[in-house]
């Protein structure tokens, strides 16, 4: 036994290894910048959306100007950034389960709504890991005629997980982007169209070609889609399993291995616009 009043060096040599330890799992276990530093505990209604959107802008603004600037190597650590980003999952599983038309269409797992904790552990499942589910093939009327055209729907993981890296993206090519395009791009709808239109025929009279490619969707290749966008790695895994996840169509599967399904990958809609 130590006398009272004397410290036992062995004693304090355990602790400070025994604290070094502690210290070292808590530094392993902190969160990185925001990625995932929010617990389970918080409630979905209280999160801070306003906060989330800001955060989420801000590294999309400077995606966009790495972009615009060509400096690939700082876009992509920003993309990274971005997709790792807690309130990036957030924003994008409130987009897939509440703000979006088809919330309530469930894919082939048969989910189609969610509870504001079911939620929450959705945020913590969305990780890039090279997988992915085939998508649910259904068939919605054309407008204005008989026939039919065939509809992608991905499950509520995928879609979410895939407006994740829709979000990284997209700001890269906005800033390629010509200037008159106006097909599924941010802050933009048909009125801008008509209204570039306009001004362009008000003073001069013009001829308009009016053109449409023949299952576009259903013949684009899959390789150079993917040499297009540029990305290596796990998100190139990634990108590539939802293009070959194939469909299920009455209960029976069919592999893709050429084109995108309308309604699914919508990580891919910017460059293919």
């Amino acid at each position: 036994m130590p006398e009272k009043g004397r410290v036992n060096t062995q004693d304090t040599l355990t602790y400070l290894a025994i604290y070094q330890c502690v210290k070292r799992q808590v530094v392993a276990n902190m969160p990185k910048s925001d990625s995932n530093s929010k617990s389970n505990t918080e409630g979905w209604n209280t999160i801070n959306w306003r906060k989330a959107e800001r955060y989420v802008f801000k590294l999309q603004k400077k995606i966009y100007a790495a972009s615009l600037h060509g400096d690939v190597k700082n876009t992509r650590k920003l993309q990274r950034t971005l997709m790792r980003s807690w309130s990036n999952k957030v924003l994008a599983v409130r987009k897939v389960t509440q703000d979006n038309r088809g919330k309530k269409t469930a894919g082939v797992d048969g989910v189609k709504s969610l509870s504001p904790e079911a939620r929450l552990t959705l945020v913590g499942n969305l990780k890039i890991t090279g997988h992915s589910q085939p998508t649910r093939r259904v068939w919605i009327p054309k407008p204005g005629k008989e026939e039919k055209r065939p509809l992608g729907i991905p499950t509520i993981h995928d879609r979410a997980l895939q407006t994740v890296i829709k979000n990284a993206l997209e700001p890269e090519w906005e800033a390629k982007f010509e200037p008159n395009s106006y097909g599924f791009r941010p802050g933009r709808s048909c009125h801008d169209a008509i209204k570039q239109i306009k001004n362009s025929i008000q003073r001069k009279s013009k001829f308009v070609l009016d053109a449409d490619i023949t299952k576009c969707f259903d013949k684009i290749n899959h390789l150079a889609l993917l040499q297009k966008l540029g990305m290596t790695g796990k998100i190139r895994q990634q990108l590539k399993a939802w293009l070959k996840s194939g469909v299920i169509d009455q209960k029976v599967f069919t592999a893709t291995s050429k084109g995108t399904p309308q309604g699914g990958v919508s990580a891919l809609r910017s460059v293919l616009w």
